[in-house]
């Protein structure tokens, strides 16, 4: 089974590489389990890669603010408390569909239900926590410098997404020392199989990625400064999505796109630079291609300052507090040799982690894409059962 939080792109790309990976080793996957909110949509690309059912729950989730840019924290802690009612829900769903699955290992990509449901019903269930947040609790790592109780909030949140975790993954960058707890251990960026397949080239145009609909005037007003240069940016604007059908062309060199995870990837390989709002994964698929990358972090969002200050000092792409693309158009190419090396382990070192914790014996049928357990969509099932 596995659980994915399914607020950042990140999360949900790193939960379907892990699951092509488990089919190609022969290890059944009973259901996917995503935690969402009413303020985002589960992406169709996620829901269509599953020969599973996916299953979405109220979750908690961040608050932003009226221009949809910058993460209100205190907002966020206030409105997650009026909706108790609706998280508590979720953890029954949950724990009636471990009833009815009964898996021996849930593998969670950072979706605090999961490690909420260990606290409270805590049994015979192994339970692996996979992300790049993890990387916050390593001794070595260090926070950029700023507001502590902030660092604290989420040093104590990334612990409850893995409350009873037999392993823990922290997804870094680079490697780092050996923590010294043997349930803890460190691994690399987990891409996406189409990422390596993509034929990188440097092409005349920007990408940019912008969760938050409020940096389309940012990213507009830039624009009409530098009316020459050619603009493709992913957002995951309704107003897009609905109004515009996934597509809206703002003129003949600004095209604003709905989220689409081949389509992102296919003008990733073939742009000329990356600006985006300092996600994760995004800076890592953009550096393993090569392309210069800005990174601007949302503001009051302490996980991806985190993840600008670290990805720059090393040497994965530049940050500014605003989208100043004329920052890459003199850029080079991205030295990223030894983050390709290390990225192309990533594969080997999770499956030698997760065959040591569950003991698993690697039985791959000749293909290694189909799983030795054929899988069967049972909506019907579930449904009835919760």
């Amino acid at each position: 089974m596995l659980a994915v939080q399914g607020e950042g792109r990140g999360h949900l790309t790193q939960a379907m590489a892990v699951y092509d990976m488990l089919l190609a080793e022969g290890i059944e996957v009973c259901c996917v389990v995503a935690g969402t909110s009413t303020q985002r949509e589960l992406p169709a690309f996620f829901r269509d890669h599953f020969r599973v059912p996916v299953v979405t729950l109220q979750s908690p989730n961040f608050v932003k603010d009226r221009q949809q840019k910058s993460v209100r924290i205190g907002a966020s802690i206030w409105k997650n408390s009026l909706n108790l009612t609706s998280f508590l829900k979720s953890l029954r769903i949950i724990r009636r569909l471990i009833r009815f699955h009964q898996p021996g290992t849930v593998i969670n990509f950072y979706e605090p239900l999961m490690g909420i449901y260990q606290a409270f019903w805590i049994g015979k269930l192994k339970m692996v926590s996979i992300a790049h947040q993890y990387v916050y609790l390593h001794p070595a790592f260090r926070f950029p410098y700023g507001n502590s109780l902030e660092q604290w909030m989420l040093t104590q949140y990334t612990r409850m997404t893995s409350i009873g975790s037999s392993l823990t993954l922290a997804i870094s960058m680079y490697p780092l020392p050996d923590h010294g707890r043997r349930n803890f251990q460190t691994i690399p960026p987990i891409l996406r199989p189409a990422v390596f397949e993509a034929l990188a080239e440097r092409g005349k145009f920007i990408v940019a990625y912008i969760l938050n609909e409020g940096y389309m005037d940012e990213i507009i007003a830039w624009h009409r400064r530098h009316p020459e240069v050619e603009l493709h940016c992913f957002t995951d604007s309704k107003a897009v999505r609905e109004t515009h059908a996934g597509q809206w062309q703002w003129n003949e060199n600004l095209c604003f796109h709905s989220l689409d995870d081949q389509k992102f990837l296919q003008m990733l390989a073939s742009c000329y630079a990356v600006a985006t709002t300092a996600g994760f994964e995004t800076v890592c698929e953009a550096y393993y291609l090569g392309k210069p990358v800005l990174m601007v972090p949302v503001e009051g969002h302490l996980e991806q300052q985190c993840n600008a200050r670290d990805a720059s000092n090393f040497g994965a792409g530049i940050y500014a507090d605003h989208f100043q693309l004329e920052k890459l158009l003199e850029t080079p190419s991205a030295e990223n040799l030894v983050f390709r090396t290390w990225v192309e382990n990533a594969r080997t070192l999770i499956i030698a982690h997760l065959r040591s914790l569950l003991d698993l014996k690697h039985t791959p049928t000749a293909d290694q894409q189909t799983p030795v357990i054929q899988m069967e969509k049972r909506e019907t099932a579930i449904s009835a059962s919760i």
